[in-house]
């Protein structure tokens, strides 16, 4: 009977320290998800507040191109709100954003002075910079979301993902039309 016993608490012990490991390992995904769009954020602000000096740079030299500066100026103000309504919304409104600044690189073409003016050459070299940041830490968060929704979708951690509502997680995702590759030159 004390071997029986000593099995069954054996038994017991183990189960719980696999629940609590599960449980544990969860709750450690949710919180790297959480963190990395809390990354992209930054990011994406950092984006945000770069595109103003931009605009009012190549303004000075293309007076007459008041629907792109306005339709970026748009574009920026939709991807700000849209970073408090989720993965889906953000980059839907971020897609928009890339289109419109695609559009004022375009008129940028057009203006040989602006394209040796050295504070529009410094504000082009920190948003390229600014998007390798956007581009890592979007790829991070949807790794992160990838094993987070594997793990809460496998047995045996979906029961324990299941008691205790932990819910599946929205990519940050592409458009088609910024899928393809994008083509500015200066």
């Amino acid at each position: 009977m004390t071997i029986l016993a000593i099995v069954l608490v054996v038994i017991v012990v183990g189960a719980i320290l696999f629940f609590v490991a599960a449980y544990n390992g969860l709750v450690r995904l949710r919180n790297k998800i959480d963190a990395a769009w809390a990354q992209i954020d930054v990011q994406l602000k950092r984006r945000f507040d770069l595109i103003p000096n931009l605009v009012e740079t190549v303004k000075g030299y293309a007076a007459h191109e008041k629907e792109t500066f306005e339709g970026v100026t748009q574009a920026r103000a939709n991807a700000i709100s849209a970073q408090s309504q989720g993965p889906a919304a953000a980059a839907q409104a971020d897609n928009v954003l890339t289109g419109a600044l695609k559009s004022l690189f375009a008129v940028a073409e057009a203006y040989p002075d602006l394209k040796a003016n050295q504070n529009f050459l410094e504000l082009q070299e920190e948003l390229t910079a600014t998007e390798d940041k956007i581009s890592y830490a979007r790829q991070f968060y949807n790794d992160t979301v990838r094993g987070y929704n594997t793990r809460i979708q496998s047995i045996p951690s979906n029961l324990i993902a299941g008691a205790f509502h932990f819910e599946k997680r929205e990519y940050f995702e592409a458009d088609d039309e910024s899928r393809g590759p994008v083509k500015v030159s200066f």
